[in-house]
């Protein structure tokens, strides 16, 4: 009988419930492509780059394990409160508090079962495509990677159920301490009006000074540090939220006092009025939730632009190879280089010597000291300075910048060189070998190239030292980045989803006390259509208010990366678009769903 009375509760309210599922579907799939890189030691141990994302997709399971948490509370407290008066009925009509929380119980643990299901299969999808993407990225194969894993499955499973069944327990809780009249009469209960008080106007400016303090914290992380870091981390919430509990409401009946608003207009400001005292919180919530989502994706993209630039100023020149086989000039050759220098060298008694004469005639590109970090190739310059005399160290061998750049193309960094005429250079009683560098106009273009370089290098050296080359020094720190873009994108794709269903939950949860406000506005004679764009007007500006918090919170809180990335704000404009879009799906699926229930029944036109 429970179980036939949970299935009929749950298909009335199968919209509801569709919507709680696409949030829970979408944070079980990223969560299990979480779990898939966390677990997966065969593939991280086969393919060393993988190895750092290892701990930022654990700390991105633990993010994302925290607002999956808030989501389903949320999320099954709205549902608890769309079905409370049916509850209510229920135990008027003799049913016990027990049955109904069986009841509830069933329903709560029916949709995790379902949810985690469809999300399993989607997060099997989502794993292989990741995979596929990280891999094709990093130039990597995907040894040992398994798209559906184990271990992976077995904890993402047990994880949600304890996850529904706290959540059942919770909902159980609530409905206990909640009385019969309660339940039955909760929609009738008036809403709460703000009212103006000193203690609020204080609490205003504290509102104001904690979100100025995290902002500035935010701004001159590089100078605050560790204190920046601890500031803007707490100041900048309770800021929002003050400002929000004491700002909005005042805003919102300013708009509704204007002399200017007549007919329908007056009725949104005033609905908005009545409604906003109890939205503020969630609001709050919501605005910091965009900068999260947002600002995750936003990051992200810039790591992986830093890793480029990075990997760019690295080396002036692509490639350096010590005395190339056959092989390694077979593949040289293949390569369009702009820049292409070959030298002669020796090695004896554990010293370094070049031949002067190839160094004179083959001055090297260098990077402009102003363009440092930079990757502009118009800012290289070839070397201007006189070669030095004598021995490395020595205070004759005084220029910087061919000690650089002699030090960068050694084949033993350890050793001393010494720079010698021809005729001394050939007296070495030792065969000379040759040191090949090159640059391209593109260092990407030619990543096979490199790699094919690198593994004939590794070969080669296999028992000596050998110097990081460019591309493996690309490969690390595109293996951080990637891990870091894919763990924000999917974060913030999750954070953004989940953040705009919570609003539509709340906003939904109260259509049932608006019903009566349209039926009256029906009767007297208001048109369907007017009704609807009170709708529209309404619930726009309920989303818009934390919409433009949590966009300036993105704009201020990038440059909490300024001191480490080279272009925080790299392309920043897609994340805000993306967010654009999502927020919008979910303002006009609100409305929709708003207006259905709201408006239910009614002729298109009464007037």
């Amino acid at each position: 009988m429970l179980i036939k009375l949970a299935l009929s509760g749950m298909k009335s309210r199968a919209k509801d419930y569709m919507i709680l599922l696409a949030g829970l579907v979408m944070s079980i799939s990223i969560f299990y492509m979480f779990q898939t890189m966390a677990w997966n030691r065969s593939f991280t141990e086969a393919n060393a780059v993988i190895d750092s994302i290892q701990l930022v997709y654990i700390m991105g399971s633990f993010l994302l394990s925290a607002i999956t948490l808030f989501y389903i509370l949320y999320a099954n407290g709205f549902l608890l409160s769309l079905r409370q008066r049916e509850y209510g009925l229920y135990l008027v009509l003799g049913a016990r508090k027990s049955k109904i929380r069986s009841l509830m119980f069933i329903e709560t643990i029916a949709v995790g079962i379902l949810s985690l299901g469809i999300g399993l299969t989607l997060g099997f999808g989502l794993s292989a495509l990741v995979g596929r993407l990280m891999a094709a990225q990093l130039q990597v194969t995907l040894t040992g990677y398994h798209a559906i894993y184990g271990p992976a499955v077995l904890f993402t499973v047990v994880f949600f159920v304890v996850l529904f069944g706290l959540s059942a327990l919770w909902n159980q809780l609530k409905l206990a301490r909640l009385q019969v009249l309660q339940l039955v009469h909760d929609h009738s209960q008036a809403d709460q009006l703000w009212k103006s008080s000193v203690w609020k106007r204080v609490l205003g400016v504290l509102g104001l000074i904690a979100l100025g303090l995290g902002y500035f914290s935010l701004t001159f992380m590089e100078q605050l540090r560790e204190i920046g870091l601890f500031t803007a981390t707490f100041m900048t919430p309770i800021g929002t939220y003050l400002l929000f509990m004491v700002l909005l409401p005042p805003f919102v009946a300013m708009l509704k006092n204007r002399n200017s608003l007549r007919g329908i207009r007056a009725f949104t400001f005033g609905q908005l009025s009545f409604r906003i005292n109890g939205l503020t919180k969630l609001l709050a919530t919501v605005a910091m939730l965009i900068a999260l989502g947002a600002g995750a994706i936003a990051g992200g993209m810039a790591f992986i632009n830093d890793a480029k630039i990075k990997s760019e100023s690295y080396s002036v020149y692509d490639i350096i190879v010590h005395d190339p086989l056959p092989e390694e000039e077979k593949v040289l050759n293949a390569i369009p280089f702009m820049d292409r220098l070959q030298y002669r060298y020796k090695v004896e008694h554990g010293k370094l010597y070049y031949a002067r004469a190839d160094l004179e005639k083959q001055r090297p590109l260098i990077q402009s000291q102003s363009m440092q970090g930079k990757k502009d190739a118009d800012q290289l310059i070839r070397i201007t300075e006189k070669l030095p005399v004598g021995e490395a160290g020595s205070e004759a061998a005084s220029s910087a910048e061919w000690d650089s750049f002699l030090w960068t193309i050694a084949p033993d960094q350890s050793m001393d060189y010494l720079i010698l005429e021809e005729d001394k250079f050939e007296a070495i009683p030792v065969e000379a070998k040759s040191i090949v560098i090159g640059k391209t106009n593109d260092f990407l273009a030619h990543r096979a190239s490199w790699a094919a370089l690198d593994e004939l290098s590794i070969s080669k050296h296999k028992d000596g030292y050998m110097p990081w080359s460019k591309f493996q020094y690309y490969q690390n720190t595109m293996g951080n980045a990637s891990g870091t873009f894919f763990m924000g994108f999917f974060l913030g794709i999750a954070f953004l989803a989940m953040m705009a269903s919570c609003l539509m939950f709340k906003v939904l949860s109260g259509a049932a006390k608006d019903i009566l406000r349209y039926e009256m506005l029906s009767k007297i004679g208001v048109r369907r259509e007017k009704l609807i764009r009170s709708i529209y007007q309404e619930l726009f500006l309920v989303f818009l208010f934390p919409g433009i918090a949590g966009v300036l919170h993105v704009l201020v809180g990038m440059r909490l990366f300024a001191f480490i990335l080279e272009e925080p704000y790299y392309k920043l404009w897609i994340p805000l678009v993306l967010f654009a879009v999502i927020y919008f799906v979910y303002y006009m699926l609100t409305v929709k769903l708003y207006q259905n229930l709201v408006l239910a029944g009614r002729k298109k036109a009464v007037v």
